[in-house]
């Protein structure tokens, strides 16, 4: 999270690797502490990360609203300067929209990926 409070998406995917180098440690060491703790750090930053992702598309969904508003009564009062400034606010609510949906993508396609083996010390 941010001073603020609010979701980041960079600081929960910190947070959820940090968490899953834990869990290995606790794994190799076989502390279930370290793996307990592990597991919590990954799940809050996963949740960090979704609620982050979540708040994104919500603002580039009122974007893309607000401003196809703005285009139609620019362009029924006749208004050009508020017709072009919607047309620009919905121009920006699509690509943020297709931004978090490229994101979105790429994460599910790397968690659908085989794991990496993990080397057994005896």
């Amino acid at each position: 999270m941010t001073s603020n409070g609010s979701p980041n998406k960079t600081t929960g995917q910190f947070h959820s690797v940090k968490g899953t180098a834990v869990e290995t440690v606790g794994n190799l060491t076989g502390s279930a502490s370290w793996q307990q703790a592990g597991k919590e750090e990954h799940a809050k930053g996963e949740a960090e990360y979704k609620a982050a992702q979540a708040k994104g598309y919500a603002e580039g969904t009122m974007d893309r609203v607000g401003g196809y508003k703005d285009s139609i009564v620019g362009a029924v009062s006749g208004d050009k300067s508020q017709q072009t400034s919607g047309k620009k606010a919905t121009s920006f609510g699509v690509m943020i929209l297709s931004l978090f949906q490229v994101t979105f993508n790429k994460r599910r396609e790397r968690r659908s990926r085989k794991p990496i083996p993990t080397l057994e010390l005896a």
